[in-house]
């Protein structure tokens, strides 16, 4: 029995090879993610909201390129770049085979903000001494590896580097997922330029598997649906890892305010007006290295008109609540490839992102996942039982 999706010849063990701009925590908690489940089995579901996508499990992901621009990270087999500080995120999988694909120099432009190199060099950023690659360098980098699909993982503000790298993808052929809040999915002209290349775009800015945002949607749907009426709300994050440390340029929250802000307020059918809704990050706590603080506020109407109010706090570790999204936005990115889809990918957009081309409820969208996935209905039990043993007949293990 075959995969589904996998390609014909019997290549059961087939891969979805990645590249990564970007070799931040987000990308560590990732990487380590690939190895720490292949040690899992379907019935071990712990952090993962799907064990298989239409046939690609989590660690079917294979890192083939990356780009960075710090020097302690430049030159490093990627598996050692992801511990390299200023990295803070939690290790859960020590011990990371080696993956052949050097961290290569990227480009810089707006990446880091000027304030970076003012503080602590343990903690920030330290320029790599090579020269930044051009278009050509990476286009080629991208080529040569046989990368299927590029990551996004610059930090937030990042314009025009992403801009940099999506053109990039575009000009080597391989599909693109922005993680970060600048607009490439969500952008018209950008959306027609991978059409045009027969090539799928999944963006914008990555929606946490259990963060802020989706907790914040989840609670604006819930006053919603019970007939509250929302008169305003905050959300206040704060945290410790080089995101946080980025915006502290005020400058570059602006696209990642934008983003959360919609991202809820899109889930309402009134406008809250301007002055009701505060949504983004607001400081950086260095001690608190990858742990992420929000705190959010709701004050609406009930029964009657009568006054309710809600606060909620969450604590969690940033990174990897990514990571557990972008392990699924990437095998449907590969499926978007296997079926010839191009330009923006509305289900997985909608459903992982913040800004995707089109905003549904959480519902709907997961909905729509499913059956982006399996658009012949969900396997079975006993047809997943199947195909995990014929894996595992051919990989010998």
């Amino acid at each position: 029995m075959r995969f589904s999706n996998r390609p014909e010849g019997g290549d059961i063990l087939g891969k979805v090879r990645i590249a990564i701009a970007g070799v931040g925590n987000c990308a560590s908690s990732l990487i380590q993610g690939i190895e720490y489940y292949r040690k899992k089995s379907p019935g071990d579901l712990i952090g993962l909201m799907h064990w298989d996508i239409g046939g690609w499990r989590p660690f079917d992901i294979e890192v083939v390129c990356a780009f960075d621009i710090d020097r302690r990270k430049v030159g490093r087999d990627v598996s050692e770049a992801i511990f390299q500080p200023p990295n803070c995120t939690a290790v859960f999988q020590p011990k990371v085979p080696k993956t052949g694909a050097r961290v290569a120099m990227g480009r810089m432009l707006d990446s880091i903000a000027p304030h970076m190199n003012q503080y602590d060099p343990r903690l920030a950023f330290v320029p790599a001494r090579q020269k930044e690659a051009t278009k050509k360098d990476v286009v080629g980098a991208l080529r040569d590896s046989g990368a299927e699909i590029l990551l996004n993982y610059l930090p937030a503000g990042s314009e025009e580097a992403t801009r940099f790298y999506a053109g990039c993808a575009l000009e080597a052929g391989v599909a693109f997922i922005n993680n970060i809040p600048v607009f490439i999915a969500s952008d018209p002209a950008w959306a027609r330029r991978f059409e045009k290349k027969g090539l799928p775009v999944i963006g914008d800015d990555v929606k946490s598997q259990l963060g802020a945002t989706i907790t914040h949607r989840v609670l604006t749907n819930i006053f919603k649906d019970r007939g509250i009426h929302i008169d305003r709300t905050y959300q206040l994050n704060f945290g410790g890892n080089m995101d946080f440390y980025n915006m502290l340029e005020r400058e570059r929250l602006e696209s990642k305010k934008i983003s959360k802000t919609n991202a809820v307020t899109s889930q309402l059918p009134y406008d809250l007006g301007e002055g009701n809704v505060h949504v983004g990050p607001s400081d950086y706590v260095p001690w608190l290295t990858d742990r992420k603080f929000c705190y959010i506020r709701m004050e609406g109407r009930a029964f009657g008109n009568v006054p309710l109010e809600m606060e909620v706090r969450m604590e969690v570790w940033d990174s990897p609540n990514s990571a557990g999204v972008i392990i699924d936005a990437v095998r449907c990115a590969k499926l978007a490839m296997d079926r010839g889809l191009s330009g923006p990918i509305e289900a997985p957009s909608s459903y992982f992102m913040k800004s995707p081309p089109k905003q549904y409820t959480d519902d709907e969208a997961r909905q729509l996942v499913e059956e982006y996935a399996w658009p012949d209905g969900i396997p079975s039990a006993p047809d997943v039982i199947d195909q995990v043993e014929e894996v595992v007949r051919q990989s010998g293990d």
